[in-house]
């Protein structure tokens, strides 16, 4: 059974940067899409990002395009969320997942795996 562990969340002002990171382990990382969602107090879970087995391809919500970078290190078992120019809207637990297919896809349905999720608060 896979497990995924997040970190690198925390406080940070508007237009300030993070950097998140999932970890991966007991599952062929290389084999599976990974993804990024969140999920706001009182709102539902939501698709922030994803990228291909291999990382050459990736897609992201409207939302966070222009801003956000997904990327993965297949040889450390390992994915990447970089956050630039963060807005106090972005403030929201992050999750990461593991899919059930090797193409990148922005459904919920399709991810089998979750982290613990890793919060993040930007304030104004």
């Amino acid at each position: 059974q896979v497990q995924l562990v997040e970190s690198g969340g925390g406080l940070v002002q508007a237009g300030g940067s993070l950097r998140l990171s999932c970890a991966a382990s007991g599952r062929t990382f290389s084999n599976y899409a990974m993804g990024w969602f969140r999920q706001a107090p009182g709102k539902e879970r939501e698709f922030v990002a994803t990228i291909s087995l291999s990382g050459s391809s990736t897609y992201y919500a409207d939302s966070v395009k222009g801003r956000f970078t997904i990327s993965r290190d297949n040889a450390k078992n390992t994915m990447y969320l970089q956050m630039n120019s963060l807005k106090p809207e972005d403030t929201a637990v992050y999750y990461c997942a593991a899919a059930k297919t090797s193409a990148r896809t922005a459904r919920y349905s399709q991810y089998d795996t979750w982290g613990q999720g890793t919060q993040v608060t930007v304030s104004s």
